[in-house]
């Protein structure tokens, strides 16, 4: 697919007049950062001196950054618990000026919070805080009444699905619905777990991985992805397929046809984060009435910009007019 630049940033320079609802699992991501240099007397294992703790949003949190950086109006909808950790969930997405009046306090429910003991750019452990139980039947109503009393603010939703109970059948099949009648675009980073709660949306954006794992197909070779992405498209029916190939590339499946995408990334260095680029980018390129072809393409140019950083990173307008000018 040939590349118009010229159309390509009349697309991203609307990305400001655009509203974006992101429905899903929100998570606190917490860092302590320390060195090791003695092992416990109480047990075997490496005592860490702490010497920095950072926070940042994760999740369906970072989805709401990644498009609040690329110039969109951002509202969060999820489901966290009270106390410190939903304090400072909140103060950092007002911080960016995300819209949290959708965002749901379920006291029985914990924050999803998850803590990465990092010593000498090692990873030594994580801690995990959260609930895998699905959503009350009362909290799941009022997650659907909030988004259907304010569905006609948004010009596309986003469902961010990492298994912690927010995302279920129901409401997944009443948001289509919604949208559906509303003429909204819906579209989902799935779960490989919950593929089959993902019936009619407008676009699934999954990695291989999770798309093997989605039908059962274990691919013996490349020359299969395209197999792989007809038997989504035939179980799922979403209008558009864009499968996220890591260093090569993406595929991008409609209208009974397929597009290879060449990788943008001229290094790559870290690959935390780069799934919530690709659907952020791609929505709301969508969103300004791209074609899909488009819409891959700055999906994927965005991606070849936050894995050339380190950490879960996020891109702009500026960036993206860069890198579309080769600089």
């Amino acid at each position: 697919m040939k590349i118009n630049k010229t159309k390509l940033k009349s697309i991203i320079s609307h990305f400001k007049d655009k509203k974006i609802l992101v429905v899903g699992d929100l998570i606190l991501d917490h860092h302590i950062f320390g060195k090791v240099d003695r092992i416990s007397p109480e047990a075997p294992v490496p005592v860490v001196w702490a010497q920095k703790e950072t926070f940042a949003c994760g999740g369906a949190a970072n989805v709401g950054l990644n498009l609040w950086a690329l110039g969109a109006r951002v509202s969060m909808c999820g489901v966290i618990g009270k106390g410190d950790f939903a304090r400072t969930l909140f103060s950092l997405l007002k911080k960016s000026s995300i819209d949290t009046k959708l965002i749901i306090k379920d006291p029985s429910r914990p924050t999803t919070l998850k803590t990465r003991i990092m010593a000498h750019n090692q990873q030594m452990v994580r801690v995990d805080w959260e609930s895998l139980e699905p959503l009350s039947l009362k909290v799941n109503k009022l997650v659907l009444d909030k988004i259907s009393e304010n569905i006609d603010e948004f010009d596309a939703v986003i469902i961010e699905d990492y298994g912690k109970g927010v995302i279920n059948p129901h409401l997944v099949e009443e948001l289509v619905s919604l949208c559906k009648d509303k003429n909204k675009i819906v579209t989902v980073d799935p779960k490989e777990e919950h593929f089959d709660y993902y019936k009619n949306v407008t676009a699934l954006t999954p990695n291989l991985k999770e798309a093997q794992n989605a039908v059962n197909i274990k691919l013996k070779d490349k020359t299969q992805i395209e197999s792989l992405g007809k038997e989504i498209m035939k179980k799922l029916n979403p209008k558009v397929l864009l499968m996220t190939l890591g260093e090569d590339g993406m595929m991008l499946f409609f209208d009974k046809k397929h597009h290879h995408i060449p990788t943008a990334a001229l290094e790559v260095f870290d690959v935390t984060g780069a799934g919530d680029t690709v659907i952020s980018a791609f929505t709301l390129a969508l969103s300004c009435k791209a074609g899909y072809d488009e819409s891959a393409m700055i999906a994927n140019l965005a991606a070849g910009i936050v894995v050339g950083k380190l950490g879960a990173a996020t891109t702009n307008k500026q960036e993206l007019f860069r890198k579309i000018d080769g600089k």
